[in-house]
């Protein structure tokens, strides 16, 4: 029941209501409307700033002279082994000028910590300034300047993604604000503020060639999403399943992008999305006989649960086992050996739980809950791996409406006995009782 909301009983029996907004619940409204424009202003205002420093000039740029660079980094620090394809060794100037400098993995081995190289320096007219091994074709030049705008943007960009997914959710908060209770929406809005500002704080790095603030995009879409879908889940909404395809979609783009968790994309892929589609119309059949936007939940036996605890443990370890022998080029773990391997029976082990969820999601079952609590943990163990940082905020977000929509569903399978089904067989009330 949303904020002040009072309910009469209409002839039939069937509750009918309507809400009227308490002066606190007007503030909170208002509140919610000036983040959002607020949010949307600063989005607008770093878009721009970011597109400017893009599109500052290139040409007109002077040789200043020659310069001593220093390796950054220590060989440890930089974390290459043999399996790196190109090793790419970070020098800097005694007055702060950056220069990064691309190695095989042997050419990189032989390098000695401490290594000094010589650069050419040149000047833009626009501020940065790119150096060189050698001196420079215009072209060169011009690429490495404009690499510069990106970079010295980057974070600018960031800004603005960041306060458009918050504004997205503001709005979104606004729009259905009789949908949704108050701690249902202080739970999405936190969750969504959080991930903004963590994005901020941890950007992401390139990989295998993908800007990192593209693979922020990602992740960021990904909260959004994922958060709408388990709150509408913990409502009983079939509407969950809609919003759910898009998230198996983004969740595609992520794992294509980072080449890497192949049997969770695979399942994602063959179960995940026809699973979405069928469960819609399984629950559409399932309506709840007082609430029509809720739909009829039920429970697990004992034997089920250990049958299916079985199963993934099984998946887990042969799939694992499988997944150790393929090698998918990624950057991630630095080619780490013994992180990949971990990394595959982990990710083994969340597609099954995955597999067990959908079919709980797809039959109604209460224990799709318990699910969603196994693949949060051994998800965030995966982002931690994976350095991930912005993703462990929507783990927090899963477990702590997991327990939410636990909650909400025990109830209503306590106040609605008749709809549970235990071995197949409908169970009596009297059953159930004792």
């Amino acid at each position: 029941m949303t904020e002040n909301e009072n309910v009469i009983s209409s002839p039939s029996k069937k509750p009918v209501r309507f809400a009227e907004k308490s002066a606190g619940g007007k503030i909170w409204f208002l509140f919610r409307v000036a983040a959002a424009v607020i949010l949307t202003i600063l989005t607008v205002i770093y878009a721009v700033r970011g597109l400017q420093v893009l599109r500052s000039p290139a040409e007109g740029y002077t040789l200043s002279g020659k310069k001593g660079f220093v390796r950054s980094e220590t060989a440890e620090e930089e974390g290459y082994d043999e399996d790196s394809k190109t090793c790419i060794v970070e020098y800097e100037s005694a007055d702060g000028d950056i220069m990064y400098v691309t190695y095989s993995y042997e050419e990189w081995e032989a390098l000695p910590d401490g290594h000094k190289v010589t650069g050419y320096v040149y000047e833009t007219p626009a501020g940065p300034s790119v150096s060189f091994l050698h001196k420079a074709s215009d072209a060169e030049i011009r690429s490495a300047v404009r690499n510069t705008y990106a970079d010295n943007s980057r974070n600018t960009f960031g800004y603005a993604m960041a306060f458009f997914f918050a504004a997205i959710g503001f709005f979104v908060m606004i729009f259905w604000d009789r949908f949704f209770t108050t701690y249902e929406k202080c739970w999405f809005l936190t969750i969504l503020v959080l991930a903004s500002v963590f994005s901020i704080l941890f950007p992401e790095d390139t990989v295998n060639g993908i800007s990192g603030l593209w693979i922020m995009g990602l992740y960021l879409l990904d909260t959004f999403l994922n958060v709408l879908c388990e709150l509408l889940i913990s409502k009983q909404s079939k509407w969950n399943f809609i919003v759910s395809v898009f998230v198996e979609i983004t969740e595609i783009v992520i794992s294509i992008v980072l080449a890497y968790r192949f049997v969770t994309l695979a399942t994602t892929l063959f179960f995940w999305l026809p699973c979405d589609i069928i469960s819609f119309f399984q629950w559409q059949k399932h309506p709840d006989k007082e609430e029509a936007e809720l739909t009829e939940v039920r429970t697990l036996t004992g034997k089920q649960e250990v049958l299916l605890i079985s199963g993934i443990v099984v998946w887990t370890v042969v799939v694992g086992y499988l997944m150790t022998f393929l090698d998918f080029g990624t950057d991630l773990f630095n080619g780490n050996e013994t992180m990949f391997k971990v990394m595959c029976y982990l990710d083994a082990c969340v597609s099954a739980v995955a597999v067990a969820n959908g079919v709980f999601i797809l039959l109604r079952y209460r224990e799709q809950w318990i699910a969603w609590y196994i693949d949060a943990i051994l998800e965030g163990v995966l982002n931690v791996m994976s350095g991930q940082i912005v993703l462990l905020v929507l783990k927090l977000g899963y477990l702590t409406n997991t327990t939410y929509g636990y909650i909400k569903w025990t109830q209503y399978i306590k106040a609605h006995p008749e709809v549970l089904v235990r071995g197949g067989k409908r169970a009596s009330k009297k059953k159930l009782q004792a």
